[in-house]
């Protein structure tokens, strides 16, 4: 299907021309009236838009804004006998892809056209893995959402995939408030044991003498005030899936027996010497080094290995800041469900703020900062004031220890390593988004691309 060119200068041989000179390639309409250009293009979509800047008692650049906003997509070159920096800066800033200066040359005329028709077909193929990637930022499993877009999270995602459908057990690892919980939920829910219990047991909440009778349960008389039989968590658990967490806090003692578990596949309630078969995947979590643990003599290092024998580690939110935006925007549809309010987002400030912030409760700790906020806020926005004093009042400037750990990175690096590193990982900090980019690292972005070209950043 021929791409489609519109021609709207005030001069009637310049439209005949260049009708004449592009109809063997395209579908070419022009037009000196410029009411009828807009016409045009409210009722049918052009590819390319080949505008005179001065169209007599019409100015070219306000002709230009009225195009955009009936169809942004269209590109607009700008054609002109009185180059002016000025107002073709302006043309551009307005949304002109490139200008041309009369007298045209046709064949120079042809190859922009084309280089236009290439650049907007990588846009839209852009657009659209861009809008595929958007639409895979949230990851709704049977109920369990977990938000995230970066590399480190998508392997995440990889093996939630991978092992859903296995019975292999699983080790969690990462820091307090990442999300380990969501991922073993993730794995059962998506999985065969969907259909049967996922049962939880933190191991950190319950003392250790009565942890033994929370798993296995008790029989009648077994101890003082044991005046009936009760099931113990692998028992709900049968058939579907027991989530151990902060497994690192368990006691020596106990390991044992849990070790036999997995080993035997069965287990005795406190208190009896029965025999409990029981099929039941195991997934563990903890926020301590187990490896570290195992070498101090700890951690059983046979039970190590039985529940590590596949290990997800899920990135603290300082490894993930890229994700840090899409949290935000989740966390504030969430809180505004709950609470009642209309919250759209956060001030330019806050944002800053947020992308820095070191989080060391990670995505939990922001989630109750989002929370916080909305429940205080009485704008359409998030304010400074709106934040929880610690992280109002928090500065990201460098003290010297870190000014010293800074400089060491850079020492021995040239310039242009220097800028690279900065401007990947301000990329990885806007989500890919050049226009964010360009802004926070206050350049063009036509000067973005050129750099993006030069150092051959994908």
């Amino acid at each position: 299907m021929s791409k489609k060119i519109l021609v709207l200068d005030d001069e009637l041989s310049i439209c005949t021309t260049l009708a004449i000179a592009l109809e063997d390639e395209y579908d070419v309409k022009s037009t000196t009236d410029v009411a009828e250009a807009l016409q045009w293009i409210n009722i049918e979509h052009f590819d390319i838009c080949l505008l005179d800047l001065r169209l007599g008692e019409y100015n070219g650049i306000d002709v230009l804004e009225k195009i955009k906003e009936i169809d942004e997509d269209v590109a607009v070159i700008i054609m002109t006998a009185y180059f002016s920096l000025e107002s073709t800066i302006e043309a551009m800033r307005k949304g002109a892809y490139t200008y041309v200066t009369k007298p045209l040359n046709i064949e120079g005329l042809n190859l922009i056209i084309k280089q236009t028709l290439e650049h907007k077909e990588l846009n839209e193929t852009v657009e659209y893995l861009t809008n595929e990637l958007k639409q895979k930022t949230e990851f709704d499993y049977e109920g369990v959402k977990i938000i995230g877009n970066s590399p480190a999270m998508r392997k995440v995602f990889a093996y939630i995939e991978k092992l859903k459908n296995v019975d292999t057990n699983v080790l969690i690892t990462g820091e307090s408030g990442t999300g380990k919980e969501l991922v073993a939920r993730a794995i059962h829910n998506q999985g065969k044991r969907c259909f049967a219990e996922f049962v939880e047991v933190n191991c950190a909440a319950i003392p250790d003498g009565l942890l033994e009778e929370e798993l296995f349960g008790h029989r009648k008389g077994s101890f003082t005030g044991a005046m009936d039989d009760r099931k113990g968590k692998f028992a709900y658990a049968d058939g579907g899936t027991i989530f151990l967490d902060e497994i690192g806090d368990m006691s020596y003692n106990l390991q044992a027996k849990l070790l036999r578990v997995l080993q035997e596949r069965e287990f005795s309630p406190v208190g009896s010497n029965e025999k409990i078969k029981v099929d039941v995947r195991v997934i563990s979590a903890t926020n301590r080094n187990l490896k570290e643990m195992v070498d101090r003599g700890d951690f059983r290092k046979d039970l190590y290995f039985r529940l590590n024998v596949m290990e997800i580690h899920l990135p603290s939110l300082a490894e993930r800041r890229q994700d840090i935006r899409l949290l935000i925007q989740y966390f504030i549809e969430e809180y505004n469900r709950i609470v009642g309010k209309n919250v759209i987002g956060v001030s330019k400030e806050v944002e800053r703020k947020l992308l820095t912030y070191p989080y060391t409760g990670n995505v939990r700790e922001l989630a109750n900062i989002i929370e916080h906020a909305i429940v205080v806020s009485e704008n359409e926005t998030i304010q400074i004031e709106d934040l929880p004093e610690e992280v109002a009042g928090w500065s990201s400037g460098y003290d010297k220890e870190n000014k010293g750990i800074f400089m060491r990175d850079l020492v021995g690096k040239t310039m242009k390593e220097i800028e690279k590193e900065v401007i990947i990982e301000t990329l990885a900090r806007n989500n890919g988004s050049r226009k964010n980019t360009a802004e926070m690292l206050g350049i063009s972005e036509k000067g973005l691309r050129n750099k993006i070209k030069e150092y051959g950043i994908r």
